[in-house]
């Protein structure tokens, strides 16, 4: 069955190189489907002659925004088997689940789409204010004073000090590793991480929230000066794997798990 895989090669991703991964992820996937590549903004006029389009490192959404959106819609009235399914209510469906999760009193960075709302948050010295559609840092700022934020279009979240960020990947349901930024300003310059049962069950809990039934996701989380986990993003789109930074058998049953997920989404 061939696959449509789609990337964007020449993204310029700060601390990663996407083409490296990619090359290294088609080449490994050949030896189970035959495939092509294509560039995010072609994937709507070539997808009819694949039996299933995989939405890798194909860069922020909002960079081709238009081009997207008419991929997504039509896929979804084709009946176009898109990998990660489009029923993700991660990152691939903007950034408004962070708002959602934090009224349901998820244990997520408490977040606000509205400054009339700032009273639900932490009283602190700085917020953070990005796009409610943004992605890789585009359009973050700090303030002392976020409310001439966007209602609706943006999201307002307490600036926090934390002692680090990790990163916990899975496919479909099941976990295959772990990596941190043991400095919070070198936000990629990652290590492998040996998460507790604690910390898995964090993870899970999200991706139980999410409830993709094939797919690759990214559960970044923030370890706060208290020990706590807090959700920072859930990645279902086209999540960066840093596969270079894992041993060779960490790789290899990354992509046989990937592998066997895709051919059970296919049948």
């Amino acid at each position: 069955m061939p696959l449509l895989y789609v990337t964007d090669l020449t993204y310029p991703a700060r601390g990663r190189r996407y083409c490296d991964e990619d090359i290294f992820l088609t080449g490994r996937l050949r030896g189970h489907f035959p495939l092509a590549l294509c560039h995010p903004r072609d994937a709507e006029t070539l997808m009819g002659g694949f039996d299933a389009v995989v939405v890798r490192n194909s860069g922020p959404v909002l960079h081709y925004q238009e081009a997207y959106d008419a991929f997504r819609t039509a896929a979804l009235a084709g009946g176009v088997r898109v990998y990660n399914p489009l029923t993700g209510r991660g990152d691939m469906a903007g950034k408004q689940y962070l708002p959602d999760l934090t009224a349901a009193g998820y244990p997520v960075i408490p977040t606000v789409d509205d400054p009339a709302h700032l009273h639900l948050l932490p009283r602190v010295p700085q917020y953070a204010v990005k796009p409610k559609r943004g992605a890789d840092s585009v359009g973050l700022a700090f303030t002392a004073d976020p409310s001439a934020a966007e209602p609706g279009r943006t999201l307002i979240q307490p600036r926090i000090d934390f002692a680090y960020e990790v990163s916990f990947y899975f496919v479909d349901d099941a976990f295959q590793y772990a990596l941190y930024a043991p400095d919070p300003a070198r936000r990629w310059e990652l290590e492998p991480y040996h998460p507790t049962p604690a910390d898995l069950a964090f993870a899970r809990t999200f991706i139980e929230w999410n409830t993709l039934t094939h797919g690759i996701q990214r559960v970044d989380a923030c370890r706060t000066p208290s020990g706590d986990l807090l959700l920072v993003e859930l990645e279902d789109l086209n999540p960066y794997l840093s596969l270079d930074l894992v041993p060779a058998e960490v790789q290899d049953a990354f992509v046989t798990a990937l592998a066997r997920s895709l051919d059970s989404f296919l049948s």
